[in-house]
């Protein structure tokens, strides 16, 4: 962006660069049906999932949030697990408005293979349709599920995480917060990858890159927060259960793990958010990558900085569950 933004690591320049033509603008709420659909067509199939035989999965309908339907759960674990291993709750991203829960789901099958872990990954009511709560109530349902049937899906429930990239990074926040203060699921920790937090969109970060195609501008920010939100986007009584840098209060939170490039619009609001659980006595690992747009790791996963925030974020695994 040069002198009047952040700049973007050359890497991921060139392959931005490289693909303008395909790219998107802004995104809009007329584009979410389009979104969609093209979202259907790279979903993971069931052998894509299997990975050669390495992972096994079943699906599972499990009950809801009171009063609304069942939720699915895609459980991914290594084949011929024969002891309880540490179980991640994967939240996908997409806006608010995006996915389901076979969504950039192939980091998740990364750790399967590189750290034996259980995934459940969940698929959550999605935005307009369904605002808040309903999505982070799901998830929170979702989460609940997990751990009362840790033994029965081979977790150990002693060593249980959540983890989430972009809406998801933020639904786990939010989750994390439900748990300690409705006495949930004891989580060990909390995985945020470039987190969607806040839906003021007031940060220096949240303007630089608007009108930028190809990244997750302010304008698509502001699309998916007034999906879940309404009318109340942006005022003075949204829930920290929405948009978790509302929260007061960070203290008693598990471990979290934060990441996010220097060239998005999250970047303020994480490292902001991590600042404020080291300041209730949390414990937070950021990591601000130089140069990285939102979900560099799925644009160019080859490139240099992906494979460093990678083994960055599996070096902070390691540690946890050890």
């Amino acid at each position: 962006m040069g002198a009047t933004g952040p700049a973007i690591a050359p890497e991921l320049a060139a392959v931005l660069d490289g693909m303008r033509e395909l790219l998107s603008p802004s995104v809009t709420p007329e584009m979410i049906p389009g979104l969609r659909a093209a979202r259907a067509q790279l979903r993971l199939t069931d052998d894509d999932v299997r990975r050669g035989g390495a992972i096994e999965f079943t699906e599972r309908s499990v009950p809801g949030p009171a009063g609304a339907a069942d939720i699915s759960l895609l459980i991914c674990r290594p084949a011929g697990l024969t002891a309880a291993a540490p179980g991640v709750f994967y939240i996908h991203g997409g806006g608010m408005m995006l996915g389901d829960n076979r969504s950039a789901l192939g980091v998740m099958l990364d750790w399967i293979e590189q750290l034996g872990v259980v995934v459940v990954s969940v698929e959550y009511r999605l935005a307009p349709e369904h605002p808040h709560p309903a999505p982070v109530a799901d998830c929170y349902a979702g989460l609940t599920w997990t751990a009362e049937h840790a033994a029965e899906i081979g977790i150990d429930s002693g060593r249980l995480l959540i983890a989430g990239t972009s809406a998801g990074g933020g639904l786990s926040a939010a989750v994390a917060l439900m748990a300690r203060d409705l006495g949930g699921p004891a989580l060990i920790g909390q995985v945020l990858a470039c987190p969607m937090l806040d839906d003021r969109n007031q940060t220096q970060s949240s303007h630089e890159l608007d009108g930028v195609a190809g990244v997750w501008d302010r304008t698509s920010n502001l699309t998916g927060w007034r999906a879940l939100l309404g009318d109340a986007q942006g005022g003075p009584d949204v829930s920290q259960y929405a948009a978790p840098a509302r929260a007061t209060d960070l203290s008693g939170l598990p471990p979290a793990y934060l990441d996010v490039g220097s060239a998005e619009t999250f970047r303020d609001e994480v490292i902001e958010y991590a600042a404020r659980i080291w300041r209730a006595g949390g414990a937070a690992e950021l990591h601000v990558w130089s140069g990285g747009l939102h979900g560099f790791e799925l644009m160019a996963p080859q490139a240099a900085l992906s494979g460093e925030a990678s083994a960055a974020r599996l070096n902070w695994l390691r540690r946890l569950l050890r």
